[in-house]
Formats: C-alpha cells, structure tokens, sequence
C-alpha cells in the first residue's frame, strides 16, 4: 500500500519506491529505502509528518504515494 495510506501510528516497512529516476534518488537520500521501517506521526493539511531513522520528515501526499510499504 502507498505509505499516504497508512495511518497514524502506524508503521510500514518499504517495499518499493515509484517515480522517475531523479525523485527515486531523493528518497533514498532522505532515508527512504527498501527494507527500512517508517512510521506515520501526523497528517497535516493533506501532509504527512513521517519518522525513519529516528528523524522526522514532512511531505506531501504526492510523494508519500510514491513509497510503497508493507504493514
């Protein structure tokens, strides 16, 4: 499921990132890769507050479509 699913206070394990090359990079910059476990703190005007790695990071529900987890 895209993580923009998941729900607060949840947490996923990715299985997958979606997206053109240069976005894909990105993530992975960001901490987002296959294998890892993030978690949904908050959503906040149609944002998601995530935490991976022990950082919290917003973004915007585009993007949270664009990595899939497994719960």
């Amino acid at each position: 499921m895209p993580l923009a699913m998941l729900e607060k206070g949840k947490k996923g394990t990715i299985q997958r990132l979606s997206g053109p090359l240069k976005t894909v990079k990105h993530l992975e910059d960001m901490g987002f890769v296959v294998g890892e476990t993030v978690m949904v703190i908050s959503t906040i005007k149609g944002n998601l507050i995530v935490e991976i790695k022990g950082t919290r990071l917003a973004m915007d529900m585009a993007m949270a479509n664009r990595i899939i987890v497994q719960i």
